[in-house]
């Protein structure tokens, strides 16, 4: 896997959209119940009932989605102990929780720091040129949109899971597939780890394509021992998703800068030609 660090693709109006979607999840991640537990490199069982019962009441369920049918009992947050020990307690839920709106607020939650830095890291190197492409408005309704698509297409994959899904993923990958349809060939400055960790520039079609051959892969069962707890399935929905959102654009958009001089982080010597 390549890890991106930057692209070279200037904006022209500063991103405000892409710095309050990132400033946005950041606030909410450190306001979530239990997350200082994580922070701090360990979770009691207080934190880890009042987090469980917090994603239970944000976070989007296939289930609920697909089939609209809420559970009768969520966990409270509360510590009980029964006979197997203590636990977190179950009761009644004490909220009206809308299944199509906890697809919106599951898209600011996310489980880790290494979840919230990776997917900001993608937002902050391609939502950008998205939003600089779109304007503000229309990329917001676009970000939505494809966090959406993501979240419902998973679902319709996995209509009896009662897992929650959160994370920026689906909508993040949305913005990938933009980016891959109105700038392919712009260069990405990527990490590759080769023993060490080689700057490389790459093209955007290759960097992009890899990461959704790889989505899709996983999504199938294949290359992964299991699929665990990352929803490949809505990666490749939201990618999908923006790839068609954004062909209406591609005819208007100008091409990036073709970058010259830098060779793999270095000066390139000039060449003579004869």
């Amino acid at each position: 896997m390549v890890i991106p660090v930057h692209d070279v693709n200037p904006v022209r109006r500063t991103p405000w959209v892409t710095y309050a979607l990132i400033a946005a999840n950041l606030l909410v991640f450190l306001s979530t119940p239990g997350i200082a537990g994580s922070v701090a490199g360990g979770s009691d069982l207080a934190q880890l009932c009042h987090l469980q019962a917090f994603l239970d009441h944000y976070a989007a369920v296939p289930r609920e989605l697909i089939h609209h049918q809420l559970p009768q009992t969520v966990p409270t947050g509360d510590i009980g102990v029964g006979a197997q020990g203590p636990g977190c307690v179950a009761g009644a839920p004490d909220y009206d929780k809308s299944p199509p709106l906890s697809v919106f607020t599951a898209m600011f939650l996310h489980g880790s720091w290494l979840h919230l830095l990776g997917n900001m890291l993608f937002l902050m190197i391609f939502g950008n040129n998205i939003e600089d492409r779109m304007g503000h408005i229309r990329f917001t309704l676009f970000y939505v949109a494809c966090g959406y698509a993501a979240s419902y297409g998973f679902a319709l994959l996995n209509d009896d899971s009662t897992d929650p899904l959160i994370g920026a993923s689906g909508a993040i990958a949305g913005v990938l597939g933009a980016y891959l349809v109105l700038y392919p060939k712009a260069r990405v400055w990527v990490l590759v780890p080769f023993l060490v960790f080689l700057p490389l520039r790459l093209p955007a079609w290759l960097v992009l394509g890899f990461w959704f051959v790889l989505q899709a892969l996983y999504s199938s069962g294949e290359g992964v021992s299991e699929v665990g707890t990352v929803a490949y399935a809505a990666h490749v929905v939201g990618f999908l998703a923006g790839m068609l959102l954004a062909w209406p654009l591609r005819p208007g958009t100008p091409p990036p800068p073709e970058p010259r001089g830098l060779l793999f982080g270095r000066r390139a010597r000039p060449r003579h030609t004869w």
